[in-house]
C-alpha cells in the first residue's frame, strides 16, 4: 500500500471534512472567531511579554502557516461541516528523525459545538498523521477545559503527564495535562472508526 503524503490532504467522515486552511476562509473564519470570542477566550493561546507577535490579519496567518506547511513543520487544517467552515485542527511542532512526533491543537465555532464534529476531525487528522509515517501524536489540554478533555476521552488517548505553566493562555502561564498516542496504540480501524462506533450507539 502506498504511504500517503503528509501535506496537502483532504479528509472526510460523513458531513465533516478536514482540508487545508485557505485565503477564501477569511470571512467565515472572522465570523466564527467573533461569534465564539467569549467561549474561546479561556483556552486561546496568547503572546507572553517578549514573545513573537501573532499575525495581524487572517491573510498573514495563512501565509505564515503555508510557509510552515511547506517546511513540513505544521499542517494547518480547516474543518467544514456540510461545506460550512466550523473551526481548525492544527498539527504543529512536527519533528522528524528519530522522534517522528507532532502536537495537535483545535478549536470549533460555538455554533457547531456539541455535535460530535471535533472528535471526528481530530480523529481524521491523527489517523492521517500515522498513515503518513509519524509515530507519536501529543495533545495538551488545560485541566479546566472539560469540552476538550471529552475529545481525548472519546478517542481513548491516555494521559502521559502534567506540565505546570506549560503554555501562555488567556494572558497567563497555564498548567496543562499531556495526552499522547503512538502508532503501536493506533486501533486497526483508526481513531475515526472508534469515534464513529461510539456515535452510532
Amino acid at each position: 500500500m502506498t504511504t500517503p503524503k503528509l501535506w496537502p490532504a483532504t479528509l472526510h467522515s460523513g458531513e465533516v471534512a478536514v482540508r487545508p486552511l485557505a485565503m477564501r476562509d477569511g470571512m467565515a473564519w472572522a465570523t466564527a472567531r467573533r461569534r465564539s470570542a467569549a467561549w474561546l477566550a479561556p483556552w486561546d493561546a496568547t503572546v507572553p511579554p517578549g514573545g513573537d507577535a501573532r499575525p495581524a490579519t487572517f491573510a498573514a496567518l495563512v501565509r505564515r502557516q503555508r510557509r510552515a506547511a511547506r517546511r513540513g513543520t505544521t499542517l494547518p487544517f480547516a474543518v467544514d461541516v456540510d461545506g460550512r467552515f466550523a473551526g481548525q485542527v492544527t498539527v504543529s511542532n512536527i519533528v522528524r528523525g528519530s522522534a517522528m512526533f507532532a502536537s495537535v491543537g483545535y478549536w470549533i465555532d460555538v455554533s457547531f459545538a456539541g455535535r460530535g464534529v471535533m472528535p471526528r476531525a481530530v480523529a481524521l487528522v491523527i489517523d492521517h498523521c500515522f498513515a503518513a509515517g509519524l509515530h507519536r501524536i501529543e495533545v495538551s489540554i488545560r485541566p479546566e477545559n472539560a469540552n476538550s478533555l471529552r475529545i481525548v476521552e472519546k478517542l481513548e488517548i491516555g494521559q502521559v503527564g502534567y506540565s505546570p505553566r506549560y503554555l501562555h493562555i488567556d494572558g497567563e502561564w497555564r498548567d496543562h495535562m499531556n495526552f499522547a498516542i503512538t502508532r503501536e496504540e493506533w486501533p486497526p480501524g483508526g481513531l475515526i472508526g472508534r469515534v464513529e462506533s461510539h456515535q452510532s450507539h
